[in-house]
């Protein structure tokens, strides 16, 4: 397979364990972001494995690859996380005010609740990165 081929296969095959892990147990988790294990995380660390086993692991393509990974990660159990956790408490806020506001000001405050699951945890993060290290050494050994 190709280097983005093994990306995307490590994506797709993350996005389909979420299925498994999110509960309650749904399809529609397949279409989602954040959650166990992260595709964002495995995505990457796919192509840097690869990158790294073709062009070799000392090569300036595959520190390239490895700083965009660690952005990548990083983004996903930090920043995206908090994003999370902001929209958890302003859902919270949102639904204590409606208990306390008439039916129009309700109308004003939101039309849907924010997404809460959004980014990840760090455990998320790492079984992501494994799940993609794991089908990139297979694909390089034995496909």
């Amino acid at each position: 397979m190709s280097l983005l081929g093994v990306s995307i296969f490590s994506l797709f095959a993350a996005q389909f364990l979420k299925i498994f892990f999110i509960r309650p147990m749904n399809f529609y988790t397949f279409f989602t972001s954040g959650g166990m294990p992260s595709s964002h995380s495995s995505f990457v660390s796919a192509l840097t494995i690869t990158v790294g086993l073709k062009h070799g692991f000392s090569s300036d393509l595959f520190a390239i690859v490895t700083v965009f990974a660690l952005i990548v990660t990083y983004d996903a159990s930090g920043v995206r996380r908090a994003v999370g956790q902001q929209a958890n408490v302003l859902n919270n806020l949102i639904k204590h005010l409606e208990n306390k506001s008439s039916v129009k000001e309700r109308q004003l405050l939101i039309k849907e609740d924010l997404k809460e699951l959004i980014g990840h945890t760090p455990f998320e993060v790492f079984a992501g990165v494994l799940l993609g290290a794991v089908i990139a050494l297979l694909n390089w050994y034995y496909i």
